[in-house]
């Protein structure tokens, strides 16, 4: 069974995007086969990738809209993984979704179609609560929470939350918080120590033990189209994600096993 992640957090600013480009690269160098899904009107994720999001011919938006199939509009990035684009049309998404028939259930539709192509699916939330967001929550498996470890964060966090109790029961049961990561990280702060400290008391092993640190390179790599990774690979982000990468495949490794029966 393939993985499927929401990366989302109704709060902007919080390395969103950043985690999924780079989230998506480093998988890909751990030999799993990813599609990042871009479901953000701002085409963020689509331009980090490499991508010119003014020059596509069909996108995500497409998808949702004519239940035409993804393969159509997906594009390779020179980074190993593949990329479901989108751009402002999606905009207008929002609205023709509402008058639509399974309309919160767009994307896992077109995703059921492709599943069996990769390991890993990644979408890139916009960073509100819609019916781009609502979909992409019904169709993943699990939520992947990128947050500061600041104040204003944790009130943005126990909204998410709430959000996706309220997808669980009416949508989606088998959604889960797969993981909560600590971007931006400083630990000279101790504002960040307080609230990370707050962090692993209520989320316990769902919170990462991989921080991702602020970095010069991380925030550089956009501008050139690249994830970290291919950007400068020696980077402290590009190895934060590496490492991200690695506890993620090992997590999901360790629950696949099988249980192993006791002797009698």
């Amino acid at each position: 069974m393939n993985k499927i992640f929401a990366v989302a957090n109704q709060k902007g600013g919080v390395g969103k995007t950043t985690t999924c480009v780079n989230l998506a690269a480093s998988l890909v160098a751990s030999r799993q086969r990813v599609l990042l899904i871009d479901l953000d009107p701002q085409g963020n994720a689509t331009m980090g990738s490499g991508i010119d999001k003014s020059e596509l011919q069909l996108s995500v938006y497409d998808v949702l809209t004519s239940e035409m199939d993804p393969r159509k509009a997906i594009v390779a990035t020179e980074s190993g993984y593949d990329v479901l684009p989108a751009n402002g049309d999606l905009s207008a998404a929002e609205v023709e979704l509402l008058d639509m028939d399974a309309r919160e259930t767009r994307l896992r539709g077109a995703i059921d179609r492709i599943g069996d192509d990769y390991d890993y699916v990644v979408v890139d939330c916009p960073p509100s609560l819609n019916m781009l967001t609502v979909n992409a929550l019904c169709a993943a498996n699990g939520v992947l929470i990128p947050m500061q470890c600041e104040y204003y964060a944790l009130e943005g966090l126990s909204a998410l939350i709430n959000t996706i109790n309220q997808i669980q029961q009416v949508a989606n049961p088998d959604l889960k918080i797969e993981g909560i990561l600590r971007t931006m990280y400083d630990p000279r702060n101790s504002l960040t120590n307080d609230v990370s400290e707050q962090l692993t008391e209520y989320f316990g092993d769902r919170l990462y033990s991989t921080c991702i640190p602020r970095n010069v390179r991380l925030a550089e790599a956009p501008s050139f189209g690249k994830p970290a990774l291919t950007y400068d690979r020696q980077s402290k982000g590009a190895i934060a994600y590496l490492a991200l990468a690695g506890e993620m495949t090992r997590r999901h490794a360790a629950n696949s096993r099988p249980a192993v029966a006791e002797a009698s």
